[in-house]
């Protein structure tokens, strides 16, 4: 059985940073894929970062694309998300997610079928 553990979250002002952590169990980093969502009070799910937890090949959303940086540790099974130049429109619940089927990674909602508790960022302007 999956299990996804996120940390990380906080408060935090406008300009400045947060990393987000993903420690991974009975979920194997070999042949993985695995991604970053977030969701505000009133406004659907959204894809921020996925990754493929093997070659680490990964890519953002435009909404976050210089700002924001997935990354993973095959040895901890974690990934990471590195949050730099936050904007208050970050905050939101975010949440982990990991796909059962890797043969192709992305942010569609519908392709995660385990997901993390979620740790909130809240971004002061």
């Amino acid at each position: 059985q999956v299990s996804l553990v996120e940390s990380g979250g906080g408060s935090a002002q406008a300009g400045g940073s947060l990393r987000l952590s993903c420690v991974a169990s009975g979920y194997s980093f070999r042949r993985g894929c695995m991604a970053w969502f977030r969701q505000s009070p009133g406004k659907s799910l959204e894809g921020v970062a996925r990754i493929y937890t093997y070659s680490a090949s990964a890519d953002e959303a435009d909404s976050v694309k210089d700002r924001f940086t997935i990354s993973r540790d095959i040895a901890k099974t974690t990934v990471y998300l590195e949050m730099n130049r936050l904007k208050p429109e970050d905050t939101a619940m975010y949440y982990c997610a990991a796909a059962d089927d890797a043969s192709y990674c992305s942010m569609d909602v519908g392709k995660f079928e385990n997901w993390g508790q979620g740790t909130q960022v809240i971004v002061s302007s």
